[in-house]
């Protein structure tokens, strides 16, 4: 293998899409116009899967093979403008997902604290009043409820928060990354038959 090539494999991720018409890469029930199209939900799968396996200072790539010809020379590059701008649309999605998402954690993180603090006064007030087993029982009930509420606002600004931002991430590297669109005319000769080839990447 060639040291140059090898030297760039390991420094792109590569990910390749084999298709017989370049609308298999786009939702059918969509009307918008062609570079608006959001993509089909399998395609974005398999483009998104694919990503997050490389490693995340990694530049990906997007090698899409077109077995039917096209007559519109122009399709080329609509079809990487379009996805570049899906991408963008889903890093858009994410973040206001994430904004959403600490919104609520914040909300989560009020109502708990009020609700624990509320147990915790309840609890002394009733060991301070009354004497015996049920009361003890009584008040650390309340106390273990009181922590139990905050068990949401926990989850949320300590484990589900950054998977979403992790999602983001991958989105931002998609919207970004070089889109490769190659036409041929016979798959099983790839080379020869290439009739058009467009590389299109968005600009910083």
């Amino acid at each position: 293998m060639d040291d140059s090539l090898a030297k760039h494999q390991k420094t792109e991720g590569v990910i390749e899409l084999r298709l017989h018409d370049v609308n298999q890469l786009f939702n059918s029930m969509d009307p918008s116009p062609f570079t608006d199209k959001d993509l089909d939900d399998k395609a974005e799968a398999f483009i998104v899967e694919w990503a997050e396996d490389f490693p995340s200072d990694m530049p990906l790539r997007l090698l899409v093979h077109i077995e039917r010809p096209v007559t519109d020379l122009s399709a080329p590059g609509q079809t990487a403008e379009a996805i570049h701008r899906y991408f963008s649309y889903r890093v858009e999605r994410n973040r206001r997902k994430l904004r959403q998402f600490l919104k609520q954690g914040r909300l989560s993180l009020l109502v708990g604290l009020s609700f624990l603090v509320g147990c915790l006064l309840a609890s002394d007030l009733i060991q301070h009043t009354w004497h015996g087993t049920a009361a003890t029982i009584f008040a650390e009930s309340l106390t273990i409820g009181g922590w139990v509420a905050m068990w949401r606002p926990l989850e949320i600004f300590l484990y589900d928060w950054w998977p979403i931002r992790r999602t983001g991430k991958v989105y931002q590297k998609l919207s970004e990354m070089d889109v490769q669109i190659q036409i041929h005319t016979d798959l099983e000769i790839p080379s020869p038959a290439v009739v058009a080839q467009v590389t299109a990447a968005r600009s910083g």
